[in-house]
């Protein structure tokens, strides 16, 4: 570490791991950010950069073992991929079997953090036999690049919860994450991949001056033709082995400069470095109004992947072709999968394959293996609060009922969600009483800050630079792009899910049956009382003042399975003088053990304050009164004159299948027992856990 670059690399990986630890939220995820720019700007530095964190990952392998501390191991992880897929130049062979090597060792890390190493592995290897191929994959996905030898495409929906997102915040965070858009050309994207691929492959070989200087004198058909070229010469170097990769390559190169028949000025005699930095994606960001809102956006996708996809075996089989029907869906994409005729039995084959979907969300099956089997990716980033993460809980069961009586989605598409956590309100600024106005709204962000201390570092703080934005009401400029290359960052390295278990909600009211369901947060409370829950908040000297004991007696009566190994010993009881009822998620991620709610009952008299832990819990109230409940604090999802309520862990509809139908077949009968039957909503994390 002597010489000045390698110096420098070594303050900029120990400045980042230091931030990690950081109690400020104001400047984190910045120095990943300023590392990731100066990758960009001076990619000569990709391999001393490597090197350095490789020796970072061997000292933490030495004190992993004694310490017991793992969550470093994660950001030189993502940053070492980063670096990778980034990288203008030919990186040694040597180099990537050191990597390769320091990898294998890890794999003995407890999971989750073994599940990340293993999927680093995996795009190293792939890098090692085929140079310039994680570059490539990854923007002709995102770019939506067409090839016949590529047939992926992928689309980021973000969707802003209203409540949140007032009308000058929105335009500017949508001004930030279109502009982009506009300066996208697909000629552009072709000749960077092949001038990156080309250039990662032959290294010194390759004259990068001269190779941007004849692809810029092509016509833009030409490109099209040596892009296509690139294309398959690297998929057919991940699917059958490298064998001639590089020769194809070098046939390439050659090709293209005997194409050019202009004089090339400018040449370069081997340049080493080349830097082409990843581009945006397309980004479309709307107001989230509507929980149907995500099942339109996700069947038009599907649809114009079939339609632009023309080796996709689902428009080869007309008789169950999405496409078959396109001219109604155009008109009203939900119609025909709304209809009751659409919800025919579910194919043996279409049960296998969502019974497969339920077990790859289990944390640990690697991205890899699904990116092979499906071709389009849907990433869904929502923004808000606890009450936005309600919102998408409601859109997903609606999904998931949908694909359990017909799959329209699941062959079709990777669904991936994100959360960015943003809210409107300063917790200091919210007045204590009544429902819905809980201290913290960001409960959900804090858990996955807690198990994955890299998304705290870099996503957590996104909301205090959104805010900012819409105080400044900036316009976009190289200058403060951080929010959109740390939202690129997080959906290029966010692989692993965090698994949240849902709870379902049936109320009995006086209009009619009621069923919801919450991710994070149930409140109830009886509106008669209310008065006295303003009272009990008084200091004690102002509550003897009045006599409470002889208001009211018994309010509510529950039944409650109580948390135990046996899981068996159900209590019934009453809650005497109690005016509200309080029930939050505790997921096992923060517990050690089960998933359970933790339910607190607020009584006048504090003698009568209890907390119990449990998975399914019935409160009746007595004496005519009704229960005001609201959902996940969001006062949009508040029920009055409620009678009865039962909450339970929520089932997937996607598994109720087996409760209909006859289970039949060795592979049916196998995969059944690794299937988990609750409904979690996965959200993904640099880490991800096993709930």
């Amino acid at each position: 570490m002597d010489d000045h670059p390698a110096l420098s690399a070594y303050n900029d990986v120990q400045a980042l791991l230091k931030e990690m630890n950081s109690q400020s939220a104001s400047q984190k995820g910045r120095l990943r950010w300023i590392l990731q720019k100066k990758l960009e700007s001076d990619p000569s530095c990709s391999i001393l950069l490597i090197q350095v964190l490789v020796k970072e990952l061997k000292k933490k392998l030495k004190t992993t073992c004694k310490t017991q501390s793992y969550v470093h191991v994660i950001p030189v992880l993502h940053t070492i991929y980063y670096v990778v897929i980034q990288s203008g130049g030919m990186i040694p062979a040597s180099l990537y079997q050191t990597v390769y090597e320091c990898l294998i060792k890890l794999l003995i890390l407890p999971t989750p953090y073994c599940t990340v190493v293993l999927s680093t592995l995996r795009s190293i290897k792939m890098e090692m036999i085929t140079p310039g191929s994680l570059y490539q994959r990854r923007v002709v996905a995102e770019q939506n690049l067409k090839s016949e030898h590529l047939t992926v495409q992928e689309k980021v929906f973000v969707l802003a919860d209203p409540a949140v997102f007032s009308a000058p915040l929105e335009a500017t965070v949508r001004a930030h994450f279109e502009a982009p858009s506009s300066f996208r050309n697909t000629t552009t994207m072709e000749k960077n991949v092949v001038l990156h691929v080309l250039h990662t492959g032959l290294g010194a070989t390759c004259q990068s001056s001269r190779l941007a200087q004849a692809l810029k004198a092509l016509e833009d058909h030409v490109v099209e033709k040596y892009f296509q070229e690139v294309v398959l010469t690297v998929e057919q170097s991940i699917k059958h082995g490298p064998g001639g990769y590089l020769n194809k390559l070098h046939d390439i190169y050659r090709n293209i400069l005997t194409d050019c028949r202009e004089e090339i000025t400018k040449v370069d005699h081997g340049s080493l470095v080349y830097g082409a930095a990843l581009p945006f994606p397309e980004i479309n960001f709307q107001l989230w109004r509507s929980e149907e809102d995500l099942w339109n956006l996700l069947v038009k996708f599907a649809l114009d992947c079939c339609r632009n996809s023309s080796t996709d075996e689902e428009v080869k089989d007309k008789k169950g072709s999405v496409q078959s029907e396109d001219d109604q869906k155009e008109r009203n994409p939900t119609s025909v999968f709304n209809r009751r005729k659409a919800f025919k039995n579910m194919k043996p084959a279409d049960k296998i394959t969502l019974m497969r979907e339920k077990i790859e969300a289990f944390p640990g099956s690697s991205p890899a293996f699904k990116e092979d089997r499906r071709r389009h990716t849907a990433r869904v980033v929502v923004m808000g609060d606890d009450r936005v993460l309600g919102t998408l809980t409601r859109a997903y069961c609606l999904i998931r009922e949908r694909e359990s009586k017909r799959l329209v989605l699941t062959k079709r598409l990777d669904i991936q969600f994100y959360y960015i956590p943003v809210t409107d309100v300063e917790p200091s600024s919210i007045p204590p009483g009544g429902p819905c106005q809980d201290k913290d709204r960001l409960s959900l962000a804090s858990l996955l800050g807690r198990v994955d201390p890299w998304y705290n570092s870099n996503i957590n703080s996104l909301g205090a630079e959104l805010s900012k934005l819409g105080r400044t009401h900036s316009e976009p400029s190289e200058q403060n792009l951080f929010l959109l290359d740390s939202l690129c960052y997080y959906l290029r390295c966010g692989k692993q899910p965090v698994n949240i278990p849902l709870y379902s909600v049936k109320m009995t009211c006086s209009s009619g049956d009621v069923d919801e369901v919450f991710v994070s947060h149930l409140e109830a409370e009886i509106p008669e009382f209310k008065h006295l829950k303003e009272n009990s908040s008084k200091e004690p000297s102002a509550r003897r003042k009045k006599s409470t004991v002889a208001v009211f007696g018994t309010a509510i009566s529950v039944s409650y399975t109580k948390i135990s190994l046996s899981k068996r010993e159900v209590v019934k009881g009453e809650a005497p003088m109690t005016y509200g009822v309080v029930i939050t998620s505790e997921p096992a991620a923060l517990t050690s053990g089960q998933d359970y709610l933790s339910v607190r009952f607020d009584s006048v008299n504090p003698i009568y304050n209890t907390k119990i832990q449990t998975q399914n819990i019935s409160i009746r109230t007595m004496e005519h009164r009704t229960l005001s409940v609201c959902l996940d604090k969001d006062s949009r999802r508040r029920y009055t004159d409620v009678q009865r309520i039962e909450i339970s862990l929520c089932l997937d509809p996607g598994c109720s299948f087996w409760s209909r139908f006859s289970v039949s077949g060795e592979q049916e009968q196998s995969l059944s027992k690794f299937l988990n039957k609750v409904l979690s909503l996965p959200i993904n994390t640099f880490t991800g856990v096993t709930l």
